[in-house]
């Protein structure tokens, strides 16, 4: 799964140099989605049955990760289409080879029950509008969480002709991701190709069928700011030896203050990536093991994800102050990545409120749980 981590690095020049485009156009650009197609990075997590990579957890977030640190927009279509990809293994199997059997198609969508639908013998019928629909102008298939009025939640696959894009994405940061409003209207969706969470069992038996879903996300979250913040360290840290601040004898680099916030940040960076890959690390041992990941495991994911996606908006605060003056301007990378990092900590996935819920837990207080 290593090669998926170097593809990841090995398309990095052409994300980079298709960033600013995808700024202005508020959507992926076609030459960075062809890339990243063309590597099977909008596809990571589909089962090996139907020719995906079933890659692990640890390189789906080291993959992200680099992709990111290119572009954050990039690297956050890669993680949201790839993520909705492991549901692959839970759909029957000529619906999943349908939707996933051909390697040029992208999947995207929103798991929230925004929808609402009702049982017409073997589909159902739903209509619902979706926020953050992250790349779905890109995708063939695009899935929606709906609720049936036969008692059931189900995700439904919607083909792209039924869906109605809504020019909802007018933001500060991660403007590349087209991450718009979307909506269907009496869609017909085949029960075939719906998924009731924690209720259909896979058809693809495997770790990747038993690893938590929304462990998954949130660890790809995680990815997305920890490629941001190394980026904007980075930046910095070749900035830093050439700029010398306005009434200042000294490089930026040659300040004691410079070097102690750098200092602070490469810590925390470093330490928060470790903190998740460490536990995305273990638990994959005992899905590949066969055994049961229970809430101890996943509210570990959960705060290592926090961890590691706080770690990288601070990197990116860090590295936009030290720069000065020079952040502020639309130019600047460094600006782009304190805007990234900033959107991407928005995500319920990793939002600061989920505290709140892994404190709990760790006192030994009951907790809402469904959603770790």
């Amino acid at each position: 799964m290593s090669d998926l981590v170097a593809l990841a690095l090995g398309v990095g020049d052409v994300v980079r140099a298709n960033a600013d485009a995808g700024e202005r156009g508020r959507r992926l650009p076609q030459a960075t989605l062809d890339v990243l197609v063309a590597a099977g990075l909008m596809r990571m997590c589909v089962p090996a049955v139907y020719d995906g990579p079933a890659a692990d957890p640890v390189t789906v977030v080291r993959a992200i990760e680099a992709l990111a640190h290119a572009d954050g927009a990039a690297g956050w279509c890669s993680m949201i289409a790839s993520t909705t990809s492991s549901m692959a293994s839970f759909l029957p199997a000529d619906a999943a080879q349908e939707l996933y059997g051909d390697p040029d198609v992208v999947t995207g969508g929103v798991f929230a029950p925004n929808g609402a639908g009702h049982a017409d013998g073997d589909a159902v019928v739903v209509t619902g509008r979706w926020a953050w629909g992250s790349g779905t102008q890109h995708c063939r298939w695009i899935l929606g969480g709906a609720q049936i009025d036969d008692g059931t939640f189900r995700l439904c696959w919607f083909a792209d002709g039924d869906v109605t894009f809504h020019d909802t994405w007018h933001t500060s940061g991660l403007r590349g991701t087209g991450s718009l409003d979307f909506s269907v209207d009496g869609a017909r969706v085949p029960v075939e190709r719906t998924v009731q969470p924690g209720v259909t069992l896979p058809v693809v038996d495997g770790p990747l069928a038993a690893f938590p879903n929304f462990g998954l996300l949130a660890a790809g979250v995680a990815a997305v700011n920890l490629g941001v913040g190394r980026r904007a360290l980075d930046e910095v840290e070749e900035l830093a030896g050439s700029k010398q601040p306005q009434f200042s004898s000294r490089s930026l680099a040659r300040s004691g203050f410079t070097q102690i916030e750098i200092s602070r940040a490469e810590a925390r960076l470093r330490a928060g990536r470790a903190y998740l890959l460490d536990e995305l690390a273990m638990a994959w041992a005992r899905a590949e093991a066969g055994e049961r990941i229970g809430l101890d495991t996943r509210r570990a994911i959960r705060a290592a994800a926090l961890a590691a996606a706080e770690a990288g908006a601070h990197a990116a605060d860090t590295a936009y102050t030290l720069a000065g003056g020079t952040s502020v301007y639309e130019s600047s990378v460094l600006q782009r990545c304190f805007r990234d990092a900033h959107v991407a900590t928005q995500h319920i996935m990793v939002a600061p409120k989920l505290h709140e819920t892994l404190g709990k837990l760790w006192l030994g207080l009951e907790a809402e749980t469904r959603n770790l």
